[in-house]
């Protein structure tokens, strides 16, 4: 599972509890990031741990990977829909019907590839017009798990939510590893 994150700016609990919950159900989770080195991540404004960076959004292919999670942070997503390579890799998971989960302000990378129309998701309340700008239907959930499109997008509001979140992701992941041993 590819968790795709800024080298810097990612909302540590975001990227640390999901990861945890992938983990613990038998999955491997893989730090995926725009430059190799690695990655500075926040608990809120203040600085965090540091994380390794496994791959290079430029080395990752969405064949290599089950599913998506696009953990939150103000300045992760907002840097990372900046980097055309990061845009496209999130982009191609929707093209290949794979689940993706995204958390907070993670959805900006969302808007910038292009794929949250005709969908139903939350996230951080402030992207509330920025999503409906973009055709999505925003919902005020805990967590929100939509399947209108080729693939199951998961999404919640907030750190608080993480429980939920992790609850879904892994349910997702199970599901799809169900899907593709038919």
């Amino acid at each position: 599972m590819a968790f795709v994150v800024a080298n810097e700016g990612v909302e540590q609990a975001e990227l640390s509890e999901p990861w945890k919950a992938v983990e613990e159900a038998g999955a491997r989770p893989v730090l995926v990031a725009p430059e190799s080195g690695t990655v500075q991540a926040f608990n809120h404004l203040d600085k965090g741990d540091t994380f390794d960076v496994e791959m290079t959004v430029s080395q990752a292919t969405t064949e290599s990977f089950d599913a998506l999670v696009l953990p939150g942070g103000v300045a992760n997503p907002d840097r990372l829909r900046t980097v055309p390579e990061a845009v496209r890799f999130v982009r191609s998971f929707f093209e290949a019907g794979k689940p993706v989960a995204v958390i907070c302000h993670g959805p900006w990378t969302l808007i910038d590839a292009g794929v949250v129309r005709d969908r139903r998701i939350t996230s951080w309340p402030s992207l509330r017009t920025d999503l409906t700008n973009a055709g999505a239907e925003w919902v005020d959930e805990e967590v929100c798990v939509d399947h209108n499109g080729p693939n199951v997008l998961v999404s919640s509001r907030k750190p608080a939510d993480l429980p939920a979140f992790n609850e879904q992701l892994v349910e997702q992941l199970r599901s799809a590893e169900r899907a593709t041993r038919r």
